[in-house]
């Protein structure tokens, strides 16, 4: 007789979501289901950020909002673009985390474990949210998208800034043959998050963050370390490479061991919980059911565009400066997988096309 109907390995963003979908709607009613994690507690560890092309079950976790964005190439040139449409929102991790463990710790049907042994797994359907990525680790060949963040509250010198308004790329920080930008979002008045990111293949030579946002605050706002205090730090990188696992009868990958991030934005959030919702309306006949994934074309074009980073890193800055303009709403679409035809077609003629062609064929 199996001990449970569900098993959720991974207690994190999409183990998470996925469960708070199935308890939200009931699906856990006379089901018993098994969360395994090692953690024993949740705090704030992420900060998941995301264009709102739909709706979604964690409004009351946003941090933020904003309808404007800055992108910056070289020597301060910046361009100043609207995504009014499509607010730019990010996620508090720590909210997101005691929500949903408030609600599902009511329900006497789930439960969290540190292990299972492996007759526990015997008759469940397994959702897997931990990808198969260790053996990439440290290789020389994969690229990675890598960063660090610290949140930051001003002690008495507070830079001048628009608190409606953020940086999403600024290029105008030392590149090192790879591509690097540095991403910022004013909170308040007196905080906002810096982060350093990379897009590039696994150098210990790049790892030196804080010294990179050191560097950025004195040159963009003249604040010195002492100006500040770090309230709130995080570390990640996310692969952009092929991690998708094949799922198996009783055995369905979630999040980015199911193919929910995007190679060329690292964007997740809102692909797991459209996975999420798929899963709880397929979840009598989820063997039987076709896989959710993203569109093909959006693979086709993710394995492109990183050809081209892997040949041409130097067109990367300039490239996502005119990437964006009176045509947001389409490219923040075709990067959020919600482009039409129309919108597939504005971003192609934004694109440098005779290297996305070449980088096609070859």
């Amino acid at each position: 007789m199996k001990e449970f109907d569900f098993i959720i390995i991974g207690g994190g963003c999409a183990g998470l979501s996925l469960a708070y979908e199935l308890d939200l709607h009931k699906k856990l009613k006379n089901k018993k289901l098994a969360i395994i994690d090692p953690r024993t507690n949740y705090k704030r560890d992420k900060t998941w950020s995301y264009w709102k092309v739909i709706n979604h079950n964690f409004n009351d976790c946003v941090k933020k909002s904003w309808d404007r964005f800055y992108v910056t190439e070289f020597l301060g040139k910046n361009s100043e673009s609207d995504c009014g449409s499509y607010p730019y929102q990010s996620i508090d991790s720590g909210k997101f985390y005691q929500k949903i463990l408030k609600k599902l710790k009511k329900n006497k049907n789930i439960i969290f474990k540190k292990k299972l042994n492996k007759s526990q797994f015997k008759g469940s359907v397994v959702f897997n949210s931990v990808p198969s990525i260790k053996k990439f680790s440290r290789d020389k060949v994969n690229y990675w998208q890598h960063f660090y963040g610290i949140e930051i509250e001003f002690k008495s010198k507070e830079p001048t800034y628009d608190l409606n308004k953020f940086d999403l790329m600024n290029f105008d920080c030392d590149q090192r043959n790879s591509v690097h930008f540095i991403y910022t979002l004013p909170f308040k008045k007196n905080r906002m998050l810096v982060e350093t990111t990379w897009f590039s293949k696994y150098d210990k030579k790049l790892f030196d963050y804080q010294k990179q946002i050191d560097q950025w605050l004195w040159r963009w706002m003249r604040l010195k370390r002492s100006d500040y205090k770090i309230k709130y730090s995080e570390k990640g990188a996310i692969p952009l490479f092929p991690v998708q696992q094949k799922n198996k009868k009783n055995f369905i990958n979630i999040g980015t061991a199911g193919g929910m991030t995007r190679a060329s934005t690292g964007y997740t959030f809102l692909n797991i919980q459209e996975h999420s919702k798929y899963i709880r309306m397929n979840i009598d006949n989820i063997n039987e059911v076709k896989r959710f994934q993203i569109k093909k074309k959006y693979y086709l074009f993710d394995k492109i565009f990183m050809k081209v980073l892997d040949t041409h890193p130097e067109i990367m800055p300039k490239l996502f400066y005119n990437l964006f303009g009176i045509f947001n709403n389409s490219i923040i679409k075709f990067l959020s997988n919600k482009s039409n035809l129309i919108d597939d077609i504005i971003v192609i003629f934004k694109m440098p096309k005779w290297i996305f062609i070449k980088s096609l064929f070859n």
